[in-house]
């Protein structure tokens, strides 16, 4: 539970307790009634052996005490009320949070290691140049998430707006006329092995067993990427430019900051971003 909508249900509910309050714990009975099922549940555990075969009693026990209900794998649909319109978000501040991002799936890109690579080449050298030394932001990045396809540019405390965008826009063209050397990109792969193989300890190692899990990511697809990723080459780079036009092509922007800023991006390029208050 998160985002802007989740913060106008919040402020709803707050609103609706003292008014009406039946209302208010019938909505908090649906979701105690869905969130906790034995039948649904998955309990992750990181312990030692010894330890486990105390534990594994009494952990049963606990969970036949909770409710249970039918429950069943169900269809996740990524693209269930999928907003279309850029977003403007706005509150009272002198400096923006700028975002822009499309699935690459949807835009017909097969996941490869090397985007790891690249993300993080990009993070430090283009970005970290054009919007943060440059733009003046405290911080402009890219994220790529493996499992939805789901590429964002984000900028932290930017005193610009439509600047940033058109960095944002300008990575691609960059690409292909500043690729990396193939010994800058192997800095970067270095980079990227270090995040793969970082030191976990055991409470670190058994979410992520979990999360391994609950994604279905076995050893055969980790391999996989990190074969890709230690085989990234320059052309790589100059071959994801397309991906990244496509994303300045057909990309969604969601701003957070300034009325003011969204007013003049609005005046100049006709009306660009939906204004929502945000506070």
């Amino acid at each position: 539970m998160g985002g802007v909508s989740y913060l106008f249900f919040l402020r709803e509910l707050a609103e609706q307790i003292e008014i009406d309050w039946p209302s208010v714990l019938s909505k908090l009975a649906f979701v105690r009634r869905y969130l906790i099922n034995r039948n649904g549940m998955v309990a992750n555990v990181t312990l030692d052996e010894a330890n486990w075969r105390v534990l594994q009693p009494k952990l049963g026990a606990f969970i036949g005490t909770l409710p249970a209900a039918p429950a069943g794998l169900v269809d996740w649909n990524a693209h269930v009320q999928k907003p279309r319109e850029n977003e403007g978000l706005t509150m009272p501040s002198q400096v923006n949070y700028v975002g822009k991002g499309a699935n690459l799936f949807d835009l017909g890109y097969p996941l490869h290691g090397s985007i790891n690579v690249i993300s993080n080449w990009l993070r430090t050298s283009y970005l970290w140049e054009r919007v943060r030394v440059q733009g003046g932001a405290y911080g402009g990045f890219c994220t790529f998430d493996s499992r939805s396809g789901v590429w964002t540019y984000l900028s932290y405390r930017d005193p610009n707006l439509l600047k940033t965008l058109d960095n944002y826009d300008g990575t691609g063209p960059y690409l292909r006329a500043n690729a990396p050397s193939q010994s800058e990109v192997e800095r970067a792969i270095i980079g990227v092995i270090g995040s793969l193989d970082a030191y976990e300890l055991p409470d670190a190692k058994g979410f992520t067993s979990l999360t391994r899990y609950l994604l279905s990511i076995d050893d055969g697809y980790r391999q996989r990427i990190r074969d890709e990723v230690l085989g990234t080459t320059t052309q790589d780079f100059i071959n994801f430019a397309d991906v990244l036009d496509a994303v300045r092509d057909r990309g969604q922007i969601v701003v957070l900051g300034s009325a003011a800023a969204m007013d003049a991006a609005n005046a100049e390029r006709g009306g660009l971003l939906s204004k929502t208050k945000v506070m």
